[in-house]
């Protein structure tokens, strides 16, 4: 059987700021039919453009595209008329109901009129957006969006499906969605699906993977094929006298540890050898730990294939700023009985928390919960309705101004200025901040250093691949060294790596007595929280400690669930009950 798609020495190159990047080098691959096949590699890699190349929409430098038989480039309309693409911002109209929606898009793919009614049925019970189909779009949540968009893109079952992070920025429950249609769509019609995505737990639900790496192959084969080399050299260590933070901490520095990441029940380590006694002999012997052996995941893999081995995080912190920023009892954020409403809508309604010194806390929900809401509240940036909210011992009620001065926020999507460079973006939010003289030049210096920005500093912030557009904005919220730093959803869309970096970072400067907010869609970044609170329609629905949260969802004193698990238990057990 032909491969749905053939690529042989696939090569694109574009000028970017007058400097030429090559985005694919030497690319070849075939697609298997009738499967998902999962297209994975960090920011950068050349995954969006190589999606771009299939549909036809990029003239390549060399090789050869074949796609269900047509040359992708002399042939594109012939491609582009058997195929659907989902790009990262698909093109919903939100203007328009989710009926209209369907409708333009069902035009567009050429769908007969007598066909629409059975398909648009089959194609609203899936996606659950039955009840919604006269709500415009804009009025749709994030998950309720995507669901949507894969919906319009399926209003015609293509024998080639082409998805660019159809996931990002959704919660796990929306997550879970989106995966059950685009398996149902595969079983039902046999299409093809090629599939990029940040999560690498979606990738081991994948049939095949294919690894990107600076637009080249790096290896494409089975999810199990990468993780079994690792097969000996994965480990999950605890201890009761270091936190997860400071183990984890303690296990990164180590050599011989290629990845420390904090877990479900302890810290996930990957090892450089399958003797896990030399790790075992840095830690002082005072100090009980527990290891044991765990299997290895398509994660580790990732991480063990692409990790910067001579990488480094500089400290994020001096000396003089480390001084007295111990963590304590002190209660930072204090939010009681806050509501927010919009019109006859509330969309907060009764929240309590409180948020001690030094702490991660976290805001957790699905699409619509309201935590993005409450979460700009707390910022200053929305005026509340009704309770009591204090930041910095400051009343937001009265004195947003003087508590914005002990802030730091760093926005969920890219909020700089495209137009200007790295280093102009640094001047600009320096004197914002009301930093001139010395006083600005040690700050800039300190965070081109920190963030490792030389090469990039006379390039247009726009232009920067997506992890040092978040080292830039991440720079920029810490120039006026806050003691309240706000996160919303800091990683979204970034790769493993680049995440892995910015906890590192987060995790310091919680050490160094930084009190950090975060929201975040990936669950097993809630494992790094001290405490959090899940949402669910405007209301405060659990609040805890992560292992608090994950022992609500356990069951039959089986093993913890992951926090995933444990979220997505949660939200549907509320809906049962509600």
């Amino acid at each position: 059987m032909n491969s749905p798609v053939a690529v042989t020495r696939l090569s694109k190159s574009f000028q970017m700021d007058g400097r030429p990047v090559q985005a694919l080098d030497q690319v070849s691959f075939k697609l298997t039919a009738g499967q998902v096949t999962g297209l994975i590699g960090p920011d950068g890699a050349g995954k969006t453009t190589l999606m771009r190349v299939l549909c036809g929409l990029l003239i390549i430098d060399e090789g050869e595209v074949v796609v269900l038989g047509f040359n992708s480039t002399t042939e594109s309309e012939a491609v582009q008329s058997r195929i659907s693409y989902m790009p990262q911002r698909f093109g919903l109209y939100e203007d328009l109901t989710v009926q209209e929606n369907l409708d333009l898009y069902a035009d567009l793919k050429g769908l007969a009129l007598d066909q629409r009614t059975g398909r648009y049925k089959t194609l609203m019970h899936l996606t659950g957006l039955s009840p919604f189909t006269e709500r415009l779009a804009g009025k749709l949540s994030g998950g309720m969006k995507q669901k949507l968009g894969l919906a319009c893109a399926l209003v015609v079952p293509p024998e080639l499906l082409l998805l660019d992070e159809p996931t990002v920025g959704v919660d796990p429950v929306s997550r879970r969605e989106l995966w059950h249609i685009i398996y149902n769509q595969v079983e039902q019609t046999g299409m093809t699906v090629l599939l990029s995505t940040a999560y690498l737990d979606e990738a081991e639900r994948c049939a095949e993977v294919i690894l990107l790496h600076e637009g080249k192959v790096v290896d494409h084969a089975t999810p199990k094929h990468f993780s079994e080399a690792l097969r000996g050299k994965t480990w999950l260590f605890d201890s009761e006298q270091l936190t997860e933070r400071q183990l984890q901490l303690k296990l990164s520095k180590m050599k011989g540890v290629v990845d420390a990441l904090i877990a479900n029940e302890g810290v996930r380590v990957v090892s450089e050898s399958s003797d896990i006694n030399a790790l075992k002999a840095g830690f002082d012997q005072r100090i009980n730990l527990q290891v044991k052996e765990v299997s290895p995941i398509f994660e580790d893999a990732f991480i063990s294939l692409l990790k910067n081995p001579d990488g480094h995080s500089a400290d994020l912190l001096s000396a003089n700023d480390k001084e007295g920023m111990d963590s304590s009892d002190e209660v930072i954020i204090e939010v009681m009985d806050l509501e927010r409403r919009f019109s006859d809508f509330i969309a907060v309604n009764g929240v309590s928390f409180s948020v001690k010194k030094g702490e991660i806390f976290g805001l957790l929900g699905a699409n619509g919960a309201g935590k993005s809401t409450t979460f700009r509240m707390l910022c200053g940036l929305l005026p509340i309705s009704s309770g009591q909210l204090s930041v910095a011992g400051v009343d937001l009620r009265h004195a947003a101004n003087k508590a914005r001065q002990k802030i730091g926020y760093m926005a969920q999507k890219f909020s700089l200025y495209g137009n200007l460079t790295v280093m102009q973006n640094l001047h600009f939010y320096a004197s914002t901040y009301g930093l001139f003289g010395q006083q600005q030049k040690r700050r800039i210096e300190w965070a081109i250093e920190a963030f490792e920005l030389q090469r990039y500093c006379n390039i247009n912030s726009k232009s920067l691949p997506l992890g040092y557009q978040q080292r830039l904005s991440f720079a920029v919220a810490l120039m006026h060294e806050p003691e309240i730093l706000f996160l919303d959803e800091p990683t979204s869309g970034v790769d493993p790596l680049a995440r892995r970096e910015f906890w590192a970072r987060t995790n310091a400067l919680a050490e160094s007595g930084v009190t950090i907010l975060v929201t975040t869609h990936f669950m097993e970044e809630a494992n790094y929280c001290d405490n959090l609170v899940i949402m669910a329609n405007g209301s405060v629905l659990a609040k805890g400690t992560p292992q608090q949260m994950k022992a609500l969802a356990r069951r039959d004193s089986g093993p913890l669930p992951s926090m995933e698990e444990a979220f997505i238990y949660l939200i549907e057990q509320q809906g049962v009950d509600g």
